[in-house]
């Protein structure tokens, strides 16, 4: 298939989750990831859209977070259907009507035309489309001098809380499960215009030898190359598919949908040294991880910067593809885990740090894989 013209994407700007306790993701962001609380909607807007939504921010990455006020609104249809989790993703784009233009040419389904508002600054311009991520829908828009977050939105004349100590930097990518992404890949190709950027494939029977037991996944990453936007993508994979923790977070979230999303800091040492400090819980990784980490690493030609002590003591993962280049990353404990609350959802985030490597490791797939099973087998589900 030959390349697409861009849409015009520029970065995705936010993350829409959707919760049912709202102080909790105060404390959340606030407290433990040192977010700033930038905004709230105002109540003229929880009353028309049922639901009450605050902003949180560091560095360029912004978290939405919405609860039910009352029936009917877009939370409370999200909550009688799933737990607590992402439903919507905010696109910024160049030019709201060609984005609107080539994505319904290309066969997306507008939920509504282009919307225009006005403030004293300028004006929002946007749309929203349905996806095959289940139902997270994702809004794209573009901003001239609009200066509120969204209309009906009020900005703080003071930001509250964070200060961003953390470091956080921007979004990295979105992971999201299918039971078959064959028909989202398709979609993301046709429709978003993206190409193939990295995939994996593996079995934990294929270590532990017992195909009676164990944990598979497929793993494709697409990139919208311009904005370069990634959206990594899985499946379960037989034997043992229903066994598999991809089927497992369908059936938590009830439905395909985003599993996680990664945040990119500026030293993953000094901000998973801090989250820890701040009581942020991770996946738990195995001391062998490390004893076969050094041989692993000097098969790929990598040197690291950091101390393997540093990694191993704050259970850092690192990997990397081509000579030289490398990331490290770390995994959230999903909010069902933190909170002892399947309603909080299976959703988590990722805290990566890369050192030239633009991959996705399929070392800390593995491992990231085998801590989910470990715990999964805690519970008493696998």
């Amino acid at each position: 298939m030959p390349k697409l013209e861009s849409f015009g994407l520029k970065r995705l700007d936010s993350v829409h989750y959707y919760v049912r306790d709202i102080e909790r993701s105060r404390h959340f962001y606030v407290d433990k990831m040192d977010f700033a609380e930038i905004g709230e909607s105002t109540p003229e807007l929880d009353q028309a859209g049922k639901q009450h939504s605050v902003l949180f921010q560091a560095g360029e990455a912004k978290v939405l977070v919405s609860h039910p006020v009352g029936e009917g609104g877009r939370a409370a249809r999200w909550l009688k259907k799933h737990p607590a989790g992402i439903g919507t993703l905010n696109f910024e784009v160049e030019d709201i009507q060609k984005a609107f233009n080539v994505l319904e040419a290309r066969g997306s389904t507008p939920i509504s035309d282009i919307q225009t508002y006005k403030d004293e600054g300028g004006t929002l311009s946007m749309f929203s489309i349905t996806t095959p991520f289940g139902d997270c829908t994702f809004r794209f828009f573009e901003r001239k001098g609009f200066k509120e977050f969204f209309p009906g939105f009020k900005t703080y004349a003071q930001p509250k809380g964070g200060k961003n100590s953390l470091n956080v930097l921007h979004f990295d990518h979105v992971t999201s499960n299918f039971q078959t992404m064959k028909p989202a890949l398709l979609w993301m190709e046709h429709v978003f215009g993206m190409e193939k950027f990295w995939d994996v494939e593996f079995h934990t029977a294929d270590v532990n030898g017992k195909v009676d037991k164990g944990s598979g996944l497929r793993s494709i990453v697409m990139i919208e190359k311009a904005a370069k936007v990634k959206f990594a993508n899985n499946e379960p994979m037989r034997p043992l598919f229903k066994a598999s923790q991809i089927n497992l977070f369908n059936e938590d979230l009830r439905g395909d949908g985003v599993q996680h999303v990664a945040i990119e800091v500026k030293d993953i040492l000094e901000s998973v040294k801090a989250m820890r400090a701040r009581g942020v819980e991770f996946m738990p990784t195995p001391g062998s991880y490390y004893e076969l980490l050094p041989t692993r690493l000097e098969k790929l030609g990598i040197t690291l910067h950091e101390d393997m002590k540093d990694l191993k003591n704050l259970e850092i993962l690192v990997d990397g593809e081509k000579k030289g280049e490398y990331m490290l990353q770390i995994f959230l404990k999903d909010a069902a885990g933190l909170y002892k609350q399947p309603d909080a959802g299976p959703f988590f985030y990722e805290i990566i740090q890369r050192q030239g490597g633009q991959g996705f490791g399929a070392g800390n797939f593995r491992a990231l894989f085998e801590s989910i099973e470990r715990e999964q087998q805690k519970e008493g589900r696998v």
